[in-house]
């Protein structure tokens, strides 16, 4: 399972977790549920979890595409069609309010 901590403005927004079967899940942490904003349109905000059978489009659309994805994936030695490890190697330096940081397992 790899995951990661989502960060919107620099907030801790939630967990994002790709599953052992291939699927995603989201949750916002319950503290930015106080008084947090979604941090997209397509994920409300919710005390349960969101769950999806590929990436969602929110996230892959954070992905670099072409050239910038090719060298990304060449340099980091991730495959380049495997986008949740692009977001995961690369989600520290996105443009726009969110951030995604991969938790490394012991």
């Amino acid at each position: 399972m790899r995951q990661a901590m989502v960060y919107f403005h620099g907030r801790l927004a939630g967990m994002l977790r790709e599953e052992d079967n291939g699927q995603f899940t989201y949750a916002y942490d319950p503290r930015y549920l106080i008084d947090g904003e979604p941090i997209a349109f397509s994920i409300p905000l919710s005390a349960d979890s969101y769950r999806w059978d590929e990436l969602p489009p929110f996230f892959s659309g954070l992905v670099s595409e072409g050239w910038l994805r090719q060298l990304q994936a060449q340099y980091q030695h991730v495959d380049e069609q495997d986008s949740f490890g692009l977001l995961l190697a690369n989600g520290r330096d996105l443009v726009g309010a969110v951030s995604v940081l991969p938790i490394r397992e012991p």
